[in-house]
């Protein structure tokens, strides 16, 4: 009965969509939405997806972009995980002028898919530091269907919960991947050409730079947009509500301080190696 519902609501959306596509020809011009690159937002988890996909939604108030309105692509309606190659059919299958985002590992067929001509893709990368700490919050007191929800309400302190999301876990029905190799998966679109990576950060405290960044990069694929540069930052400004997305807590950058005690740092420095360095975050790795 329940996956029906979801499956009622895909159709639903899907009529939505087709109806938007409409709503963007009459607008833009059958030739226009056909030129426009597909557009795919990727994040880690807790990493910045909210804020990626809505800046990247904005691009549907100034030119030829389509909002579906689906989940992430690697989730179903329900927010069950999809496989793989029910991922990159969802990929495969999004229309010219489609905006979306996901948890999209840098990896094949994946790669080849999203740097293809037709695809703008936008990579979102955070301070691990601040993700780790903005995991535990969430698995702990927001999301009481996460994977490691029992576990992190078994822990007693803030401290033994930071040591797992960092560490990693291997308990059965609560299995992790330790900071660094989660963040593995992903650092290599930052080496992929074709692909824009942006910083979390820079979005929150260099919003406006940032966004003329991701314009400049939509521009390159021979988009035209139907206002002045600044009308199309303060647009996309408009959107940017992450009150609005239901898995927001704070997304301060350097919350961590906070909350990282001498020996959250210390397993952290153990576990993540040079990856602070790696994204830029520090000078050094051991000193901070």
């Amino acid at each position: 009965m329940i996956k029906t519902y979801y499956r009622v609501k895909r159709l639903l959306k899907k009529g939505r969509v087709l109806f938007r596509r409409w709503l963007a020809v009459r607008r833009w011009g059958r030739s226009a939405l056909q030129k426009s690159p597909k557009v795919m937002g990727i994040a880690l988890p807790k990493g910045g997806s909210h804020f990626i996909h809505q800046t990247l939604s904005g691009l549907a108030e100034i030119g030829p972009f389509i909002k579906p309105g689906f989940p992430p692509v690697n989730r179903f309606e329900d927010n069950s995980p999809l496989t793989e190659e029910e991922i990159l059919v969802g990929i495969n299958k999004m229309g010219t002028g489609e905006i979306r985002y996901g948890y999209i590992p840098c990896v094949e067929p994946f790669l080849s898919s999203l740097t293809k001509p037709d695809r703008a893709t936008v990579f979102i990368y955070r301070d691990p530091r601040d993700l780790v700490v903005s995991h535990v919050f969430y698995a702990t007191d927001m999301y009481l269907d996460h994977g490691m929800h029992g576990l992190y309400q078994q822990l007693d302190s803030m401290e033994d919960r930071l040591n797992v999301a960092i560490e990693g876990s291997s308990i059965k029905g609560y299995e992790l991947g330790n900071v660094r190799n989660r963040y593995l998966h992903q650092i290599k679109w930052l080496e992929t050409p074709q692909v824009l990576s942006i910083r979390f950060e820079d979005l929150i405290l260099n919003r406006e730079k940032t966004i003329e960044k991701i314009l400049d990069y939509i521009e390159s694929f021979d988009v035209e947009f139907s206002c002045t540069r600044p009308e199309a930052i303060e647009a996309i400004k408009k959107t940017i509500q992450p009150k609005k997305a239901g898995t927001f807590r704070k997304g301060q950058p350097g919350n961590w301080r906070e909350h990282f005690t001498p020996e959250n740092k210390s397993r952290f420095k153990n576990v993540a190696g040079d990856l602070l360095t790696k994204l830029g975050y520090e000078e050094n790795d051991l000193e901070w």
